[in-house]
């Protein structure tokens, strides 16, 4: 099942709680620009291989062509999101929990953006969708464990091949380039690792562009009472709408992140930039290729974190990392409750 632009605009003037959903999923969509998609670019900005806002033009550019791409060759993500949870038969208490985990994502994404820590957007999704249904349904019926596994599979993995790619990666560039002048080298780096970045920001939109299509469609769905879709193809015009909102809110919030992710964890050069790029790149080709909703922040900065242990773990600012691991824990439970607390609070109220 789809919807066509027409209808939705259609729908947009005539159905009120349509309106608030769109309003707050673009809110989210926005809030993972500027927390979530700078990750893909802070290293290619922060090695000066191409200047904050030329990288966030092509993260525009590539984003898009992620979102749009990977979602005509393989949707799975967004059906893995789409189906993780069960609002229940009732469309409009559905719709109402739906509009408070939404609320919960954008105040806990935005405290942590306050705070320059690179939280992860999509566990915050996952765990306010998860409190969300809770309280709706009263305890875990409210849950599909064998979609929500998939992501507990994806913790793992982010973190795993994160490390393990980045050091694998820049070691074999080292012993590549081993009798290379460095300093020749680097103008090829250079090019290379605007390469790399394009090629994360490509796999950002693949990864989160397709978690919060998910979410969009779920909510035309409920708005419209229908509450038995099970599969449904994602419009182009969506792909074209999700990108340009994610592309600004890079633009509006994306230096902070940049600076924390590309020059306070790890100071790096540009060819451990490139290897960090195409390690957190393959991991999330991987992920995506199998359906698995992981998260770009995670596998990202996991990846610059190997890159860094490869030359010794001293080289990584760990008073950071901790910073991010705390804000890692936390997003599960936190984004959970205040999931759970709002969707409690919303359905009291309306």
């Amino acid at each position: 099942m789809s919807i066509t632009l027409e209808s939705f605009l259609h729908q947009l003037m005539t159905n009120p709680p349509l309106t608030i959903i769109v309003v707050l999923t673009m809110g989210v969509i926005l809030v993972n620009g500027w927390t979530d998609a700078p990750n893909a670019i802070a290293t290619c900005v922060s090695t000066r291989s191409i200047t904050a806002k030329k990288a966030i033009i092509m993260a525009t550019i590539f984003n898009f062509l992620g979102v749009l791409v990977m979602t005509l060759m393989n949707a799975t993500v967004a059906q893995t999101i789409y189906k993780m949870v069960d609002f229940g038969g009732n469309s409009k208490e559905a719709l109402v929990a739906l509009c408070a985990a939404l609320f919960a994502i954008v105040l806990w994404a935005t405290a942590a953006w306050a705070l320059g820590i690179p939280t992860s957007e999509s566990h915050a999704l996952i765990a306010g969708l998860s409190g969300a249904a809770i309280a709706l349904q009263g305890g875990f019926s409210g849950i599909n464990g064998s979609e929500w596994v998939k992501v507990i599979y994806g913790l793992f993995m982010s973190t795993i091949m994160g490390l393990g790619f980045g050091f694998l990666v820049v070691r074999l560039i080292q012993v590549i380039f081993k009798r290379v002048d460095r300093r020749k080298t680097r103008p090829f780096f250079q090019y290379a690792q605007i390469s790399g970045g394009a090629a994360m920001a490509f796999m950002h939109g693949a990864q989160d562009g397709q978690k919060f299509m998910g979410v969009f469609m779920l909510g035309i769905f409920l708005a419209n009472g229908q509450t038995d879709v099970t599969n449904f193809v994602i419009p182009i015009w969506l792909m074209i709408l999700c990108s340009v909102v994610m592309a600004l809110g890079t633009s509006i919030g994306g230096y902070r992140i940049i600076k924390t992710v590309g020059m306070d964890m790890v100071k790096l050069e540009t060819y451990q930039g490139f290897a960090a790029d195409v390690a957190g790149a393959a991991c999330l080709l991987i992920s995506s290729t199998f359906g698995i909703p992981v998260s770009t922040t995670h596998t990202k900065t996991t990846a610059i974190m190997g890159v860094g242990a490869s030359k010794r773990l001293s080289a990584v600012n760990w008073g950071v990392v901790k910073e991010m691991v705390l804000a890692w824990v936390l997003t599960f439970p936190g984004c959970g409750i205040v999931g759970y607390v709002m969707a409690y609070i919303f359905m009291k109220l309306f």
